[in-house]
């Protein structure tokens, strides 16, 4: 059969090059041979293919959530599928992938030697499938630029003038350094177990995380300085800034397997082997793992991956990276420019953030309680209800949006709505930008803070780049076990399992609304990031898991295997990138650590400092004078903050975004005079990211001052 299979091969590869004398054509000469039609007969094999996947995927998922006994890797897939634009931009570049796979697989059959199909077929070709997969068609602007605008467009097209789609949504992430894939293209490195890098094999990423971030919770040390409304704003601002989804089918595309019922290692699926005598999860073979969804990438071969949502710091989170989807999130029964809110329930009278899934996403919501039947919050992003602290900030500024829409109103009647709400969407925007860049940042960087501001640069790239991705889920490092919710005199009134927490949203409107989980963020310490107590359990081994599913997901695992997936370097590769000292053995590399148990232990697992994953090895750093993060990364959240505020055309302090009487005024707002105005909170901290002792540290609402909108009353038309 194979035999008969390999001359059915080779004939249509003869026909397709049309030659007398192809038995002496070398590898190079038949790929490049190849006539068109061939090509695209093979492009529409990988269509029907991807088409098959996605679809037994999305029908599988519906499945598993009607019956509501979805595992916790089926919950991840759930809501990290890319929907609307993002899901075309990724069906496109799947269907490049597998293109490109076929042909390889055909050519192999004839040629058995290893190679490349992207090193043997010539550009025109490579241009050829691009354009008969779709991927050509998503690298252009998608409207014409109105440079005289006053306000973003919701994807972030037109920012930078001179290249429309810099830092727009659905696109590629930025490249600091190349890509090491295994096979030089898209094998992630240690996909082939026995494979040495530098004369070692790479660890297991659980067996990483069982040695060194393991430790017993009831050792965890408060930090003394910072509040979890600190961690948690950074999740809030890294759901601004990026979203990489993962492939939208779990369904391999050649062999027809279910990546989420088998361990097999092929590509999408890429499973985390469970080390022998695992502490808690010997009993399986792996965690599943799916690869993220790859980009187009300007038809160059080495694989990249998508940022689904814009770049910039632009409230994205609330308003939505998609046109449509920003206008599902609107309120259109008046001319008000509001944002919608929900119809069935109150917060006592505030509002609560409507009910909904994006176009073509999930609901994944109800099943963490099947009597109440709940659904998941629509916003701006679809990750609004993973977590109750982040569906707090969620609704917190659809609140702000509504408040400020309302004031303008009754400031300038003439306003339509469309202009109110442009104009309150900036603002929002505005705001976070300043609470980020005055409060967060300095927390987060401490001593090792960014330059001062000296306008717009049209050359700066302000695209997320793929290794910051990776880097900023050091917040994982911050997060406590349990969810507290306190009561007005700040005094516990409840406190769950953090495993017990995610896509709860029922809780919101059975147990007290958004202010008991506000003050909980307000009044309850940060989890302080040390060596030896890097990530809690209920995140490194309980991650999603569900009350009839007896085991979870491990994130510290995941952020490892995500790196390796996105082909990013070694740590001394960043090192060096930062200007930083490079270790060649443990030695040095305790020093570097100042700590050479830890030291001992990563050259254990990685033999090489070189080897080891950036996550791990960022996260070991000891920490910068009153900073949150080590030296390696303080230099990767200095470089890309810096890049996202220099190259943000509409940046709140540029001149002529906004008039320096506005300016002035956005100066005044706070992150607490916002709780102040949106919750029924009346004392609060002035400085909200840092550790806060009730009634201590706390002052009465009356004394925060307020964002006066009268900078933006138009004279009389």
């Amino acid at each position: 059969m194979a035999s008969l299979r390999l001359v059915f091969v080779l004939l249509g590869i003869l026909i397709a090059v049309k030659t007398r004398d192809a038995d002496n054509l070398s590898l190079q000469d038949t790929a490049k041979n190849l006539e068109p039609q061939f090509l695209l007969q093979n492009v529409e094999e990988a269509k029907k293919l991807v088409d098959a996947a996605y679809q037994y995927t999305r029908d599988r998922l519906a499945e598993k959530l009607k019956k509501k006994t979805i595992r916790p890797s089926e919950l991840l897939v759930s809501f990290k599928q890319p929907v609307g634009k993002t899901r075309l931009h990724v069906k496109a570049a799947h269907y490049m992938v597998v293109t490109l796979d076929l042909l390889k697989e055909k050519l192999q059959d004839v040629f058995p030697q290893e190679f490349n199909i992207t090193d043997v077929l010539s550009p025109s070709q490579i241009q050829t499938i691009y354009k008969a997969t779709g991927c050509a068609s998503q690298d252009f602007c998608a409207k014409e630029c109105d440079e005289t605008s006053p306000y973003r467009t919701i994807t972030g097209e037109c920012n930078n003038l001179r290249i429309p789609t810099l830092g727009a949504s659905n696109r590629p992430y930025v490249r600091w350094l190349p890509q090491e894939y295994e096979d030089g293209i898209s094998l992630p490195r240690g996909w082939t177990e026995t494979k040495k890098y530098l004369g070692f094999p790479l660890p297991l990423v659980r067996a990483v995380s069982n040695d060194i971030v393991f430790f017993p919770n009831n050792n965890l040390t408060n930090d003394r300085f910072r509040s979890v409304l600190f961690m948690q704003w950074g999740q809030f601002l890294d759901h601004d800034m990026d979203f990489g989804p993962d492939v939208t089918t779990t369904l391999t595309f050649r062999k027809g397997i279910d990546c989420l019922k088998s361990c097999v290692k092929e590509l999408p699926c890429y499973p985390i082997k469970i080390p022998p005598n695992d502490p808690t999860k010997k009993q399986f073979e792996c965690i599943h793992f799916m690869r993220s969804a790859p980009a187009c990438n300007g038809g160059y071969a080495i694989r990249n991956q998508i940022n689904a949502l814009t770049s910039f710091v632009d409230a994205s989170m609330v308003y939505a990276s998609e046109d449509k989807w920003s206008m599902d999130l609107r309120n259109f029964t008046s001319d008000l420019g509001l944002l919608r809110v929900n119809n069935r329930f109150t917060d006592r009278g505030l509002a609560f953030l409507p009910f909904g899934v994006p176009e073509g996403f999930e609901e994944n919501c109800n099943i963490t309680n099947t009597s109440l039947n709940i659904p998941c919050f629509l916003a701006g992003d679809n990750r609004a209800s993973e977590m109750p602290g982040l569906t707090v900030l969620q609704t917190l500024f659809m609140r702000e949006h509504n408040r400020l829409a309302t004031e303008l109103k009754r400031l300038n009647p003439q306003m339509t709505g469309e202009e109110l709400y442009q104009e309150a969407r900036k603002i929002v925007g505005a705001m976070i930008q300043k609470i980020t860049y005055t409060e967060f940042i300095p927390a987060v960087l401490g001593d090792s803070t960014l330059p001062r501001y000296r306008g717009y640069n049209d050359s700066v790239d302000p695209r997320i780049a793929s290794v910051f991705t990776n880097a900023f889920r050091f917040g994982h490092t911050l997060v406590r076990p349990t969810v507290s919710r306190l009561d007005s005199r700040y005094r516990v009134l409840r406190q769950n399992p953090l495993e017990k927490e995610f896509f709860t949203t029922w809780r919101f409107i059975y147990q007290g609304g958004i202010d008991p989980v506000l003050r909980g963020q307000i009044g309850i310490p940060a989890k302080q990031q040390r060596q030896d107590q890097i990530v809690v359990e209920a995140l490194r081994d309980r991650l999603f898991q569900q009350e009839s599913t007896t085991s979870g997901l491990d994130l510290p695992a995941l952020n490892m295997q995500r790196g390796r997936d996105h082909g990013l370097p070694g740590y001394n590769a960043w090192r060096q990138l930062c200007g930083l000292s490079q270790p060649q053995n443990e030695t040095q590399l305790g020093q570097v650590l100042q700590n050479p148990q830890l030291a001992r232990k990563l050259i254990q697992h990685y033999g090489t400092p070189k080897n080891i994953d950036l996550w791990i090895g960022g996260v070991a750093e000891p920490l910068i004078r009153n900073a949150r993060v080590g030296p390696l990364l303080a230099c990767i959240f200095r470089k890309q903050f810096q890049n996202l505020r220099d190259g943000d055309r509409f940046w709140w302090e540029n001149p002529g975004v906004f008039t320096p009487a506005q300016r002035q005024a956005l100066s005044q707002a706070s992150l607490p005079r916002i709780i102040c105005d949106n919750t029924f909170i009346r004392e609060i901290p002035q400085f909200i990211f840092r550790a806060n002792q009730y009634p201590r540290n706390f002052v009465n609402c009356s004394t925060i001052p307020r964002l006066s909108l009268f900078r933006w009353k138009r004279p009389p038309q």
